[in-house]
């Protein structure tokens, strides 16, 4: 059975002010989850699920999907702040979502089979997807046993400020045992540097693997998800900021030896649009890639 591609793309009416400007950075006016897909679909995954807002479903479907449905099957689940486990209610105040493990708990329906995560408006490029689909189509039928794609740090930085990342520690068989979210992350006189939460600067190489929540899990994952997402609301329920993300659950499931995350290395470099002034970066890159073969000028 081939892997499912889950996308994350519940908070894009928000950021994007609508799906209006879902950014067209490609030759023919593609956007950075069109390459996603398409390197997804020769990577061998074989189901698309995203996960969005009901607020904007009409206009996704319209715009987005419409695109897709003749390649690829394609679902819909929808992240909303009430979608929570029995005997819980959304707290008064409470507007945030609930962050990306969340979103990931709404696709536990339809989705019977390994799947990757991503989110939707980062490019990751097509070894990442070749790397995460091969080993997925390995993983029928196990369970307790996932991977990530631990992308180069150097292969991730912005030439236009610092960035967040989650820095990968692992142990000498490749296996997950920490994933930290550092921001700050900036290369600096050559050196690629963050300041640690005593504010002492830090300087990592190059090839230090950093995650950008590209994840290969099988289903039982979700039973997790939902265990752990009630111990999260309890522990949270006064603040209205606390987001349930991917690295939280990992990490207790790792320290807790429940499961084991394979970080899996990829010579792609990622690119996204962090400031407004990474656009045309962006666009420039995507058209060397396409002027160097790597993907036709259009894609659908």
């Amino acid at each position: 059975m081939k892997p499912t591609l889950f996308v994350l793309a519940a908070g894009m009416g928000s950021r994007y002010g609508g799906l209006k400007q879902l950014d067209g950075l490609g030759p023919n006016g593609e956007t950075i989850m069109d390459y996603s897909i398409f390197d997804a679909i020769r990577g061998g995954f074989g189901k698309l699920v995203f996960v969005i807002r009901s607020t904007f479903e009409t206009d996704f479907r319209e715009k987005i999907i419409k695109k897709y449905e003749d390649h690829i099957p394609v679902e819909v689940v929808f992240q909303e702040l009430d979608k929570l486990p029995e005997g819980f209610s959304v707290p008064e105040g409470r507007v945030k979502p609930w962050g990306t493990n969340h979103a990931v708990l709404m696709g536990k329906d339809v989705i019977k089979e390994p799947f990757a995560v991503i989110n939707a408006d980062d490019f990751y490029g097509r070894d990442s997807f070749a790397v995460l689909g091969k080993v997925l189509s390995g993983m029928e039928g196990k369970q307790n046993d996932y991977c990530m794609v631990g992308y180069r740090v150097g292969n991730t930085l912005s030439e236009s400020g610092s960035v967040a990342r989650g820095v990968c520690e692992t142990n000498p068989e490749g296996y997950l045992t920490t994933v930290v979210e550092r921001t700050a992350i900036e290369r600096i006189d050559g050196e690629i540097q963050f300041q640690d939460e005593n504010g002492k600067t830090v300087v990592i190489p190059e090839e230090t693997p950093v995650s950008m929540n590209m994840w290969g899990f099988t289903p039982d994952y979700f039973k997790y998800s939902e265990d752990y997402f009630v111990d999260f609301l309890k522990e949270n329920k006064e603040n209205l900021k606390a987001e349930y993300f991917i690295p939280l659950l990992v990490n207790h499931l790792i320290v807790n030896g429940k499961a084991r995350v394979k970080v899996l290395d990829t010579t792609s470099k990622w690119f996204g649009v962090t400031y407004a002034a990474d656009r045309q970066g962006v666009v420039d890159k995507i058209q060397a890639l396409v002027d160097a073969g790597e993907y036709p000028s259009k894609l659908f």
